[in-house]
């Protein structure tokens, strides 16, 4: 009798686990973002990475580094094997591992990315979430990212409103970004028992 096996089927949307070591600090950020949008920490690693791996800016920092090509978009970085590898580069400080669960098509990207800077996909994600944390466009582009998703599109409108009058009257040289503004609402209701999105809802009707 003739026995057939089945093969499994991937899931096409199945997550890939993937466990960087990063330094306290980086991860200590990552998990005050977490709890200020109520959103788990591997969600916000997954996101900020996502967001990293679209951007030219992260990408032209970590190209210095690469030792083969990579193409980004239109783009094409140009790898040397003459440059060190950073997989066995030492992190300054006490570290701790973070576990993200990316989707194929960010993993594959990853990958790429690991490939092209000649180190495992953990280090290149441990590098990868350091360069895009400390680029202020991502982070502010995640936060208003989250508020969008929480707030309906006509207190979306009315923030996006305030922010800009902001801007436009600010005395100071720096801008009033979507990181700013949320710090500043945590900041006002942290000892409140509401979600942060409530709390934006309450403060949006007292300042209409």
């Amino acid at each position: 009798m003739k026995i057939e096996e089945k093969k499994r089927k991937t899931r096409s949307d199945k997550k890939k686990d993937i466990k960087p070591t990063v330094s306290l600090n980086l991860k200590e950020t990552i998990c005050r973002i977490s709890y200020i949008t109520t959103t788990p920490v591997k969600d916000v690693s997954e996101y900020i990475c996502s967001i990293g791996l679209s951007s030219k800016q992260v990408m032209d920092l970590l190209s210095e580094y690469f030792r083969r090509d990579l193409v980004f978009g239109n783009t094409c970085y140009i790898g040397n094997l003459e440059r060190v590898s950073l997989q066995r580069q030492k992190i300054d400080g006490p570290t701790d591992r973070i576990t993200i669960r990316f989707t194929q098509q960010i993993s594959e990207k990853i990958n790429a990315l690991a490939y092209a800077l000649d180190v495992t996909p953990s280090k290149a994600t441990a590098l990868l979430l350091e360069v895009s944390l400390k680029n202020p466009c991502i982070v502010n582009k995640y936060l208003k990212m989250y508020l969008q998703q929480q707030l309906d599109p006509v207190r979306m409108k009315e923030l996006k409103k305030i922010i800009k009058f902001i801007n436009r009257n600010n005395p100071y040289e720096e801008e009033f970004s979507w990181t700013e503004f949320l710090s500043y609402i945590f900041e006002e209701v942290k000892n409140s028992t509401k979600s942060i999105p409530d709390n934006i809802n309450d403060w949006l009707d007292k300042h209409k």
